[in-house]
């Protein structure tokens, strides 16, 4: 192994010879800065560089950012998932505008004393904005250092996380920790990939355990692989003669505060109308008499540790004074989709619906 500053100082020339721009690298907004970190978390640059460019444009201030309303910030954040991100971002922005006057914190205590900013979002912004030495640990730097060092320690345990962080740490460029965080990332992220790294004119090759050794696709190591959970809803479409019914999800689960059609969610999805009608009359017995006219195909959509089906079924309201529950929100049967943010999976039904209310109904 390498001497601990050699580490930096091949990696800073590394970055030099093999530049990666981006919007958001080189500049000391600590707001722009966090924009970015919470945006790319969980997300490939190339699908959250737009988002970052839009969130900038619309919310240029964090006091921007603070004052829209949360349904505003979830439509803008729909696509990317993971939303209690957008939550977090919205509940920190208030926290900076009440406790610091709008003005983004200095301090790694009190960055990440922000709702949603882990130890290394905290990192990332005290050594980009601020020049603090912090090294960050994200998949690409625990990926990194595992192949360096040879460790096969799980990445996802106590012991595991204290060690790769005491590492990085060790070999930080306390001068210029913000250029060494970046190049560790872009490194891990375009060099020392999961697959196909190029260890083949790789600066660290004579000094890479993992290379010498033959074991660079087995690192890191992770003590677990959680298995995703299965859920299966039922999605109740019901109409009157303009308008369709949405209600907002305030169970803490996922895609919470977003906006679905009434739903249930039986242990097994309906193969005929006559089920679903059976379960309208259990559930909904105030909006009596309705007619369920047609089925959608099933619609899947895979989360973070979940498989999502859903199914959707057209239900008409045949007496529309019935008392609706106070919490649905009418939306007019259009073509467009509606302002409020909706899960994807309800946009891909929305943006077929013509086709399916036109197709013949076949249970009639």
């Amino acid at each position: 192994m390498l001497e601990l500053k050699e580490y930096s100082r091949i990696l800073l020339h590394w970055a030099h010879e093999n530049p990666r721009p981006m919007p958001w690298k080189g500049i000391s907004n600590p707001y722009f800065i966090w924009l970015s970190e919470i945006i790319l978390q969980q997300t490939r640059v190339e699908q959250g560089l737009p988002y970052y460019e839009r969130f900038i444009s619309i919310y240029p201030t964090v006091r921007d950012l603070a004052n829209t309303s949360e349904d505003e910030l979830l439509k803008h954040w729909e696509g990317l998932g993971y939303y209690s991100r957008a939550r977090n971002l919205h509940a920190a922005a208030k926290t900076i505008v009440e406790l610091h006057d709008g003005v983004f914190p200095s301090s790694y205590e009190q960055i990440r004393a922000l709702k949603g900013v882990g130890d290394y979002t905290a990192a990332a912004i005290a050594s980009f904005a601020f020049n603090q030495p912090y090294a960050v640990l994200d998949g690409n730097v625990f990926r990194v250092i595992a192949r360096w060092t040879g460790v096969d320690v799980p990445i996802d345990t106590p012991g595991g996380k204290q060690y790769f962080l005491a590492f990085a740490n060790s070999i930080l460029d306390a001068q210029q920790p913000g250029a060494h965080n970046q190049a560790m990332m872009d490194f891990g992220a375009t060099w020392c990939t999961p697959q196909k790294p190029k260890c083949t004119g790789c600066p660290f090759s004579s000094h890479c355990t993992a290379y010498l050794e033959g074991r660079v696709e087995g690192l890191p190591v992770k003590s677990k692989k959680v298995a995703k959970k299965e859920r299966a809803f039922i999605y109740l479409v019901f109409r009157g003669e303009r308008d369709t019914y949405l209600r907002k999800r305030l169970e803490k689960d996922f895609w919470r505060h977003l906006y679905e059609f009434p739903s249930l969610e039986p242990e097994v999805l309906p193969v005929e109308l006559k089920e679903v009608s059976q379960l309208i009359e259990d559930h909904f017995p105030g909006l009596l008499p309705v007619k369920a006219l047609r089925m959608s195909r099933v619609y899947r959509q895979t989360l973070s540790h979940r498989q999502v089906s859903g199914l959707f079924v057209e239900v008409r309201l045949l007496d529309e004074s019935v008392s609706l529950p106070e919490d649905w929100v009418s939306i007019p049967w259009s073509t467009s989709l509606p302002s409020l943010a909706l899960p994807r999976m309800l946009e891909w039904y929305w943006r077929e619906k013509e086709m399916i209310s036109s197709a013949p109904n076949l249970f009639e």
